[in-house]
């Protein structure tokens, strides 16, 4: 995942000026490294709207990913995530299992969705953009996520932390999802549009030997 950048006030009013390159922070620097994303204390959730008048919202209790931050080149940092299909949760069993079911997701045949990072870009201040390979099922395609830096911080444990939350808004039936039913007042049961977020929570890996 992009390595994200706090504000700094300049006291040369003109170095911050548009387009200007701007110099690798220390600070920054520091936080350099490999990182774990914390299930604990992170969600990956998704909105979508039901029936056309409401929202359902769930979340995958179940991921794991890593994070490799380049303090000095943030372009270069990656970030591999996994959710397992079986952990969504809506707060409603029979439509969480329907969810599992081969209408939808098919967790037997397909039991992880993956995202793997391809690139990342500063839009401005701390807003970021990382582009990458979303898989659900069997189908592939690219997809940009918005995020924001909530900034780093050492744990009462002493572990170095990293924190950040974003989203982006998919088409299901672009990855196979296109189960649906007509209502009678028209329109269609679930949308095809889907928002989905991001509140992540990453540790830095100790050294090892």
């Amino acid at each position: 995942m992009a390595l994200f950048r706090r504000h700094t006030t300049s006291t040369n009013p003109g170095a911050a000026a548009a387009g200007s390159v701007i110099a690798p922070d220390p600070a920054l620097a520091a936080l350099t490294g490999d990182y774990t994303i914390d299930p604990a204390h992170s969600a990956i959730g998704f909105t979508v709207r039901h029936a056309m008048i409401t929202n359902v919202r769930g979340t995958f209790s179940d991921h794991r990913g890593t994070l490799s931050l380049d303090g000095s080149d943030p372009s270069r940092s990656t970030a591999s995530i996994d959710l397992t299909v079986e952990s969504v949760d809506t707060g409603i069993k029979d439509r969480d299992a329907h969810l599992r079911s081969a209408d939808f997701f098919d967790a037997e045949t397909f039991p992880l969705m993956t995202f793997r990072s391809t690139a990342a870009e500063r839009l401005d201040g701390d807003r970021y953009r990382i582009t990458g390979d979303l898989t659900i099922k069997d189908v592939t395609r690219p997809l940009s996520i918005d995020l924001e830096f909530n900034g780093s911080a050492t744990d009462v444990y002493g572990n170095e932390r990293v924190g950040f939350e974003g989203g982006t808004e998919i088409l299901r039936s672009e990855w196979g999802l296109t189960w649906n039913a007509a209502l009678e007042t028209g329109g269609v049961m679930v949308s095809d549009k889907v928002r989905l977020t991001f509140d992540i929570s990453a540790i830095k890996n100790t050294a090892q030997g």
